[in-house]
């Protein structure tokens, strides 16, 4: 892979073609209304593209191109060994088109291309590939039932699904929605956040180029109260996903309520724990991977460790490490490899973010950062911010803020770490540090996390499922268990 420069990234942004209409039933088309939103690179302010704005007149044309392709069998009665050859075109499309839709990532939410060309890509590429292959290595089951009887119990795709999906890793979180249900037979309308639609946009086009049928990956663009809300009430999506924020999910339970009484699968808040005993082994590996679980992507990842909990003796210690790798992870300009930290993803958000730090300052002692700068003049950056001495009741120690914002609350024992850890509305992850087996068995059983993550922080694969408890949800992306979301189980009893 070629490594590329500060000036080679200008260069190729300076050349990049957006795709700003909605791509409905194989085709890019405008909204009907005609109605636009501006897609904007939040390092710098500027307009990338006017997108169109979809409305319910929109939805209803691609989720009626969903339902005709699913109805005729194009793609939902394919055998698996189509489907995987063609999923399988699509990794390798994105593979292909690496440079582009890191650029895309980069541009249009502010992360560091460095991280979206090494990380997000290729792990988009890689979810294709994984259910490609798991395509055809699921069976069906037959139930004992005696002599006499045949029972079959089979799993089928739903139909039409309606994906929701969120800002911060654009292309991963259409690709944890999209890969599966796609592997499963179900044709799909994706909404991506109106902060960032252009990846998505291009997923759909790179999908067709794969040999997915028209209808079958539709992409409405729009907002969350026009586009996103029809979704959630349409009388024919079969099963509605969604990634966001804890407030949105509720909203679509009561749609499907009010509407078909839709299957609803969420994946929201989260204000994961990171718990640091006085056994453990290497202080300089927790203190690197804090940072990571805080910093990376900005802190806008819903999975962030933002609440560290550590052992008094050991805390003043472990915040003099973090501070100096604060100091080094300060915000740049995200087409720069050298940067250490993008941009929030718009002014509004950091504006948001500033708000809870300047709270904090009246209770807790500032370690690092609390600083909205910009870069070159321009842009919405904040520092890394390290606040300690942190009461667990303390408002950043209690709300998602999903921004660059850590935590620090001091423990004394095992018993009041776990408290503490539990003590949250939210269960999406957790991590631990401990030299000790029987702890790190003990702690991690009584956490209340979809993932505990030992001597590690925020660990997930395509493999392993990954989801939450509590007000982050319920269901699983990722891994076999996602399948759950994308079928109904049918069972047919013969007598014979």
């Amino acid at each position: 892979m070629t490594v590329l420069s500060h000036q080679d990234w200008i260069n190729r942004a300076a050349t990049i073609r957006f795709r700003d209409k909605a791509f409905i039933d194989g085709k890019f088309v405008p909204a009907r209304s005609g109605r636009v939103f501006n897609s904007v690179n939040p390092a710098t302010g500027e307009t990338l593209a006017e997108v169109a704005s979809c409305g319910l007149e929109d939805v209803d044309i691609a989720v009626a191109a969903a339902r005709r392709s699913f109805a005729a069998g194009v793609w939902s009665r394919k055998s698996p060994s189509h489907r995987k050859d063609v999923l399988l075109r699509l990794a390798a499309l994105l593979r292909e088109n690496q440079e582009e839709l890191a650029l895309l990532e980069s541009l249009d939410m502010g992360k560091l291309v460095n991280d979206a060309m090494t990380v997000d890509v290729p792990g988009s590429a890689a979810i294709f590939q994984w259910y490609a292959e798991a395509i055809d290595k699921i069976y069906d089951e037959i139930a004992p039932a005696g002599e006499g009887n045949l029972v079959l119990v089979r799993r089928e795709p739903l139909g039409v699904i309606g994906a929701v999906v969120p800002w911060n890793f654009p292309l991963d979180m259409a690709t944890w929605k999209c890969a599966p249900a796609l592997a499963a037979g179900n044709s799909v309308v994706l909404k991506p956040a109106e902060q960032s639609p252009l990846s998505a946009l291009r997923l759909a086009e790179l999908a067709v180029e794969a040999g997915v049928p028209a209808g079958v990956l539709n992409v409405v663009p729009g907002l969350g109260e026009t586009a996103g809300q029809a979704l959630g009430r349409h009388p024919d999506i079969d099963s509605l996903v969604f990634t966001g924020s804890t407030a949105i999910g509720k909203l679509f339970m009561q749609y499907a309520g009010q509407s078909n009484m839709k299957q609803v699968w969420l994946e929201t808040g989260g204000k994961s724990p990171n718990l640091v005993f006085d056994d453990c082994a290497d202080l300089d590996a927790a203190a690197d991977m804090a940072a990571f679980g805080i910093f990376f992507n900005q802190g806008e990842v819903c999975s962030a460790n933002s609440r560290l909990l550590v052992h008094r003796r050991i805390k003043d210690a472990l915040v003099e490490k973090l501070v100096a790798r604060a100091a080094a992870t300060q915000p740049g300009d995200p087409l720069d490899p050298a940067s250490k930290m993008g941009a929030l993803v718009d002014a509004q958000h950091a504006a948001n973010v500033m708000r809870f730090v300047d709270a904090a300052k009246k209770t807790a002692r500032l370690a690092a950062g609390g600083e909205q700068v910009t870069v070159n003049g321009r842009g919405s950056f904040v520092t890394p911010t390290i606040f300690d001495d942190v009461r667990h009741d303390d408002l950043i120690a209690r709300e998602e803020i999903f921004g660059p914002v850590l935590a620090v609350i001091p423990f004394d024992d095992e018993e009041e770490a776990i408290r503490i850890a539990n003590d949250s509305p939210y269960g999406l992850a957790a991590s631990l540090w401990t030299n000790d087996l029987s702890r790190a068995h003990r702690v991690s059983d009584r956490l209340k996390a979809g993932t505990v993550s030992v001597n590690t922080v925020d660990a997930l694969s395509p493999m392993t499922p990954f989801g939450g408890i509590k007000q982050s949800g319920f269901g699983r992306d990722l891994s076999l268990h996602s399948f759950d979301k994308y079928t109904a189980l049918k069972t047919t009893w013969i007598k014979y």
